[in-house]
């Protein structure tokens, strides 16, 4: 072979490499995404936590007023034949102070795993995960999930992080099938000769027709294993929850049954209801009442209502204002806030926060 035909075919070759590396590019893509939200916030009433009781109300900057600040990654790569792999590595920062928060605690403490998806069969995913149980009250609840005053408040009073951040965990997801769609989980405690310690796992099953969500949902976990995260993930409870919520133009109507039963603790049954009301494409508002009551003792028992306002500058960027109050007694602790006023004191407080939320 002549020396400029070697040249030759080592080009084409080449050539073809590089064709073959930018048609794998091509179906493949990595996104930055995140949440900034920052705001102020009083509240009439704080709890002191040395003496559980009144310190007195309270005017503080916030992060995290309406929805958790986050950055993460998240990529996708096509495989061909109807299937993908996907991943997502998502981290929860403070807009306050720069630090680690609405997270476990670690780096991409929200987030951290990776699935193989197919149009026909579903999804799998391993990794740090939110369960279907916490997939399942978010999507039903009348506040979105709000940071203040909504049914997050009340999940996280009862459990912290646990069944919110499961860490060790395998799931499967079905495609939708005529408006079916369910998942299940299983999180492994990683303790050896202990299969139980720090166990957890989670089902949901939901069916969608139109503007019409049901959705129900179950939790069991234990304590222990090898996991160590703060807030703790590992608190051993019971959980159930089935919602409903139904879309009619601008408006959709949302009610749930959430119970925490939490082991040596409050068997707490939180009954909600509530509105949210597009007024026009940029002005959203919204309320919500959350009733708590332990079956344990009824005399644990707490109210809670909150209206939010938003006003869309942009598609990315609100600022919104949250109004609420919460009754606590007995030794229930219900807050107002997941950010500065997530436990309360008996009686009543009142509360209200404004800020600003930009997404990219």
């Amino acid at each position: 072979m002549s020396v400029k035909r070697e040249y030759f075919f080592r080009a084409c070759t080449i050539i073809a490499g590089l064709a073959l590396v930018s048609a794998a590019h091509a179906q493949s893509s990595v996104t930055l995404y995140g949440i900034v939200d920052g705001g102020l916030l009083y509240t009439s009433k704080t709890l002191d936590s040395s003496t559980g009781r009144n310190s007195g109300s309270q005017f503080s900057m916030i992060d995290s007023g309406s929805a958790p600040s986050q950055f993460g990654l998240t990529g996708t790569e096509d495989l061909g034949g109807g299937l993908k792999v996907k991943f997502n590595l998502q981290s929860g920062i403070s807009v306050a102070n720069g630090g680690y928060n609405d997270s476990n605690g670690n780096l991409f403490g929200r987030q951290a795993w990776v699935s193989l998806n197919s149009d026909k069969y579903g999804s799998v995913k391993a990794g740090m995960q939110f369960s279907p149980f916490f997939t399942s009250a978010l999507e039903v609840d009348a506040r979105g999930w709000s940071q203040f005053g909504s049914g997050l408040v009340t999940y996280l009073d009862n459990v912290a992080g646990t069944s919110v951040f499961n860490s060790n965990a395998v799931s499967y997801t079905t495609p939708d099938i005529a408006g079916l769609e369910a998942s299940v989980m299983l999180a492994l405690g990683g303790e050896a000769g202990n299969f139980q310690a720090g166990r957890q796992y989670s089902a949901s099953l939901k069916y969608k027709n139109g503007g019409f969500l049901i959705d129900a949902s179950f939790y069991d976990g234990n304590s222990g294993g090898t996991v160590v995260t703060t807030p703790p993930t590992t608190l051993a409870f019971v959980g159930r929850m089935i919602g409903v919520s139904y879309a009619f133009g601008t408006v959709t109507a949302s009610a749930s049954l959430v119970n925490y039963n939490v082991a040596g603790s409050f068997n707490s049954y939180v009954y909600s209801g509530g509105l949210d009301y597009f007024v026009t494409p940029t002005i959203d508002l919204n309320g919500g009442v959350y009733y708590t009551v332990d079956r344990n003792n009824t005399t644990n028992h707490s109210v809670m209502g909150a209206i939010g306002a938003q006003y869309f500058l942009s598609h990315r960027t609100a600022l919104y204002a949250q109004l609420g109050a919460v009754n606590n007694h007995g030794a229930m602790d219900t807050g107002l806030s997941v950010s500065n006023a997530l436990n309360g004191v008996q009686g009543t407080t009142i509360g209200a926060d404004i800020g600003i939320r930009h997404s990219f």
